[in-house]
């Protein structure tokens, strides 16, 4: 309800006029240097619409009369953080595995720029420490499926494994039962002989039997006593390591059926720099060779 303006005897501020139920609006206006804030803030706005990008369009936005581009200002940042790298970079591609290695300023480079890397590339399969995961080898120990040198390393990374690279590692498990070499029974002999060479089995029998059938059909790859084959991928059967699981059902499922993980190939998906950074790095994860 609107009344006539009047001072308020209690504040002593003036009245506007206007009253709610009893209740009186005193006119306390804003700050002046409060409103001339908000009059320049208004047009600095206009002046930033008009000088920067600012306002989104239906393919594009507009640019501003300044030109700038903050994605411009990253690939910029991203330039010269190259270009400071290229010589670095540029000894790295020269140099050979071990020379890198023994260079105290490359190394540690190769190092940070290999862990770097793992992490966006490897770690999804391996794991952020590297310590592997069921069909995907641990690369913190010195067990090695192809052999673990700087050069090993190098060219399982360039190639991968059962890839799609031609110079790729590359030797299938036979699949003993699907193939219709062996039968069920002869299968689970042959198991238990595998686990008896870890010292896992619990049916020396049937180890027994198993013997002459892994002569027969194993040792090709695996060699006498299980020992493995680097040069074939042949795992080393006599420890106690296990890609895909040392207990008897597992055995018996990779005896039946083979195995064949693929490690896919890096050669076209990463500079020659980071595949060598990659090398170094692995190579100190504490199983290098």
């Amino acid at each position: 309800m609107a009344g006539n303006p009047r001072k308020d005897e209690i504040s002593g501020v003036d009245t506007t006029g206007h009253e709610w139920d009893g209740i009186e609006e005193l006119n306390n206006p804003l700050p002046r240097w409060w409103l001339w804030v908000l009059y320049a803030s208004v047009i600095w706005s206009i002046g930033y619409w008009i000088a920067m990008p600012a306002w989104p369009g239906i393919s594009d936005y507009t640019r501003g009369m300044l030109g700038y581009s903050q994605r411009q200002t990253v690939m910029d940042e991203l330039a010269e953080v190259k270009a400071g790298r290229a010589d670095i970079e540029a000894k790295i591609v020269a140099s050979s595995l071990e020379d890198i290695a023994k260079n105290p300023n490359l190394n540690q480079y190769a190092l940070a720029a290999g862990q770097a890397a793992f992490g966006d590339n490897c770690a999804a399969c391996h794991g952020s420490g590297a310590q592997g995961a069921k069909g995907y080898p641990n690369l913190n120990d010195d067990h090695w499926l192809w052999g673990g040198s700087l050069e090993d390393i190098h060219y399982t990374i360039n190639y991968g494994i059962r890839s799609t690279h031609d110079e790729t590692r590359f030797n299938d498990m036979t699949a003993f039962l699907a193939d219709e070499i062996l039968e069920k029974q002869e299968i689970s002999d042959v198991a238990e002989y595998v686990l008896s060479l870890s010292g896992t089995s619990s049916d020396s029998e049937a180890a027994q039997r198993g013997l002459p059938l892994f002569e027969d059909n194993c040792v090709a790859c695996h060699e006498t006593g299980g020992v493995g084959n680097r040069e074939m991928g042949a795992p080393n059967l006599s420890d106690k390591l296990w890609l895909f699981g040392g207990d008897k059902k597992t055995v018996v499922q990779s005896i039946s059926y083979g195995r064949k993980g693929v490690m896919p190939t890096w050669e076209a998906r990463l500079d020659p720099v980071t595949i060598k950074a990659l090398s170094i790095y692995v190579h100190s994860l504490g199983g290098g060779e």
